[in-house]
């Protein structure tokens, strides 16, 4: 007998580490084959169907220390959306059972993993896998994939607090993004909720105003995002159209003051600035930039002056220069008429 052998007979005679742990562990469909334990509860529901799920994530091979797969070493993982971006049956069917901040451990039975082919040449032929997975967050994205399949007309219809929804998922989703430094994904969600809320008809002065309100943050945040993105232009955009709906919104003064700033429009930036800071007087972030404008104002008041400085006197020496030549021009005159008499 080989000395592989050897040892696979003497793992048999004894329980191995996943059979051990199973004993520990709850059947999640009653057939044995997704188990679970949960090392940390979470709170709240749990994932509903069709959601997109932040997780933290390692797969184990059974008698191995280090995963095969992980995520844990990314600092921002993407979001993953339920049945197309988890393609493992088990730990789909494993978050389904879990809730926001939960810590949990599963073992899948090849046909809720890899199958009895497995995957070469890292994972072998009818392989039980152990995942260490942590729900971080999770937004209910198949509502919104079930309302803009909707038409229009459709879209009209639904209660405006299932709208309401939408748009709040959406912008949590930009959120999300933004906060992973993917900003042209975060627009993309920021400009689909305020698409939705500008297209709803709305039928009353009531409706109207829950619309305008929705619209604000929306706002701010794209003009926020598109600073990020070096587009001060469109984020004065949606600056103004926030100061629309508030004209004494504090965030959106201060976004038009550092869009006005990167367009070097200081004069425009300081009263942006000077309006928010009455506002909120003791306000660091104000107060510094408002600091900040006034030097480059200075500046470029200075260059100004320079300018107008050298201008003055390089026309001083053009009229110098003139008077010189029709000087000369008089002496060569009189010089020519003495010599002709």
């Amino acid at each position: 007998m080989s000395g592989n052998g050897f040892i696979s007979s003497i793992r048999r005679l004894i329980n191995s580490p996943f059979e051990l742990l199973s004993q520990q562990m709850d059947d999640v469909l009653g057939d044995g084959g997704v188990l679970k334990q949960v090392v940390q509860p979470g709170e709240g529901p749990p994932v509903p169907q069709n959601a997109s799920v932040l997780i933290r994530y390692s797969g184990f091979l059974e008698y191995s220390d280090h995963p095969f797969e992980t995520n844990a070493n990314i600092k921002y993982p993407q979001m993953m959306k339920l049945g197309r971006d988890v393609t493992l049956a088990g730990l789909e069917l494993g978050l389904l059972t879990m809730k926001k901040g939960e810590f949990s451990r599963f073992l899948f039975q090849p046909q809720y993993a890899y199958g009895e082919m497995g995957c070469p040449p890292i994972i072998p032929a009818a392989a039980m896998v152990l995942y260490e997975v942590q729900i971080l967050d999770f937004l209910d994205s198949g509502q919104v994939d079930d309302f803009v399949t909707l038409s229009l007309e459709e879209q009209h219809t639904a209660p405006l607090s299932t709208l309401l929804e939408v748009v709040n998922t959406l912008r949590s989703f930009g959120n999300r993004c933004f906060n992973q430094s993917r900003h042209d994904n975060a627009k993309d969600r920021y400009k689909q909720a305020v698409k939705l809320l500008q297209s709803r008809e709305t039928h009353s002065d009531a409706e109207k105003q829950k619309i305008t309100t929705a619209l604000l943050p929306l706002y701010l945040n794209l003009s926020l995002n598109e600073l990020r993105l070096q587009s001060p232009r469109k984020a004065l955009k949606y600056g103004n159209k926030a100061l629309e709906i508030d004209s004494a919104n504090t965030k959106a003064l201060f976004r038009c003051g550092q869009a006005y700033l990167e367009l070097q429009e200081y004069e425009s930036a300081q009263g942006c600035l000077i309006t928010a800071q009455e506002n909120k007087p003791y306000d660091t972030d104000i107060n510094n930039l408002l600091r900040k404008v006034a030097i480059c104002l200075k500046d470029s008041l200075d260059k100004q002056k320079d300018m107008c400085t050298k201008m003055f006197q390089g026309e001083k020496v053009r009229n110098q220069g003139l008077y010189c030549i029709i000087l000369t021009a008089k002496l060569f005159k009189k010089c020519y008429n003495y010599n002709s008499h």
